[in-house]
């Protein structure tokens, strides 16, 4: 699994307008169903079922990330997204510190392997210093995803 086949480009916001780790939540779901990634008629589930999932513990896991993620029934095929924050954005993270780079995974409930196999390889990703700081700098949908589309082709 390549993260360029989970990450929905035409989804990815480049400057998050929210400033709030569930405005945030909501801001990329609202995303992904904007770009036909998601039924729209599923948002509020998909929003209230992904806060529920962060209110059980911080996905913000420090060095500026955060990968909010739930698996729910609503969610017909497994997608993910990127918002990026200039200002950054409090969740609660492990280090205390403000997140830049949040990725997004909402996963159908009956697939739970395959929602860890894509955490796995988001996490993986995310470990990787340049990744991050290139992340936090890409400052347009295209260059996101040519930097997701650069690392699949880096060796692990």
């Amino acid at each position: 699994m390549r993260l360029s086949e989970l990450i929905h480009g035409p989804s990815v916001v480049p400057e998050l307008a929210a400033t709030d780790r569930n405005g945030v939540i909501r801001e990329l779901i609202q995303s992904l169903a904007d770009h036909g990634a998601l039924d729209p008629d599923s948002v509020e589930t998909a929003t209230r079922a992904a806060i529920a999932r962060e209110n059980q513990g911080s996905t913000g896991f420090g060095k500026g990330v955060a990968v909010p993620h739930v698996k729910h029934d609503c969610v017909k095929t497994m997608t993910a997204t990127i918002g990026r924050s200039s200002r950054g954005v409090d969740f609660a993270a492990l280090d205390r510190a403000p997140v830049y780079s949040v990725v997004l995974l909402l996963s159908p409930a009956e697939t739970p392997e395959d929602h860890l196999a894509a955490m796995e390889k988001i996490f993986r990703y995310l470990q990787r210093e340049n990744f991050r700081r290139f992340l936090r700098q890409a400052d347009t949908v295209e260059a996101i995803s040519d930097l997701v589309a650069e690392a699949d082709e880096m060796k692990e």
